[in-house]
């Protein structure tokens, strides 16, 4: 059986409700053809997407942040995973940049299925993705409590929480987060360490001149 595979760039610009496609894979023939894939692929409404690749500040922000949850959540249940690790939306699997999942898990799992914060780095081609279809699939999750959004191009942090009824809380240099769902607070700046973009640029030369 085969589906039509699109790129991550192609399914940020025209949606998922204009891909189409002239046969779907099933959960299992997904779930089963994913453990041999060469690349890592999303499965919505049946359609694979396959993941592009990410660049520099895509990379330095989701490991800054996964650094962080994980040194901060040491001694604890709760594991912090890395872009490598599915969730389970339902009949959909995705893979988030980074989320945090309290659970038991063992090593004979794939996926998560009960995870308590997602954060997604967000660029131009995965935007309209991130705040649209899996945004709404996400806030479903029984277990979430907190997906943040992160922007690489420029500064700009947005959270939303459960216990906030899904409002947005935006966040930019000189502010503080929290992420109520593990209980750790951190700078914008610090999430944005080695990040190369005019805001950090700017906030840096600034940094440096003198008083």
């Amino acid at each position: 059986m085969s589906a039509i595979i699109k790129n991550a760039d192609e399914s940020g610009n025209d949606a998922l409700s204009k891909s189409r496609q002239s046969e779907q894979l099933t959960e299992d023939e997904y779930l089963s053809s994913e453990l041999t894939s060469d690349v890592k692929r999303e499965y919505i409404d049946g359609q694979i997407y396959a993941m592009a690749g990410v660049g520099y500040n895509h990379n330095c922000i989701a490991v800054t942040i996964a650094r962080k949850f994980g040194n901060h959540l040491e001694g604890t249940p709760c594991t912090t995973f890395i872009a490598d690790m599915k969730v389970r939306l339902g009949k959909d699997y995705v893979y988030p940049d980074v989320l945090v999942d309290c659970s038991t898990l063992s090593g004979n799992d794939y996926f998560s299925t009960s995870p308590v914060i997602i954060v997604e780095v967000l660029s131009k081609s995965t935007r309209k993705m991130d705040t649209t279809a899996k945004l709404v699939r996400y806030i479903n999750l029984p277990s979430l409590q907190e997906y943040v959004l992160i922007e690489q191009d420029f500064v700009s942090v947005q959270v939303l929480r459960k216990a906030h009824a899904w409002q947005p809380d935006y966040y930019y240099l000189g502010d503080w987060v929290t992420f109520e769902s593990i209980g750790l607070t951190l700078t914008v700046e610090e999430i944005y360490d080695r990040v190369d973009n005019a805001d950090m640029n700017e906030f840096r030369q600034e940094q440096q001149l003198p008083e």
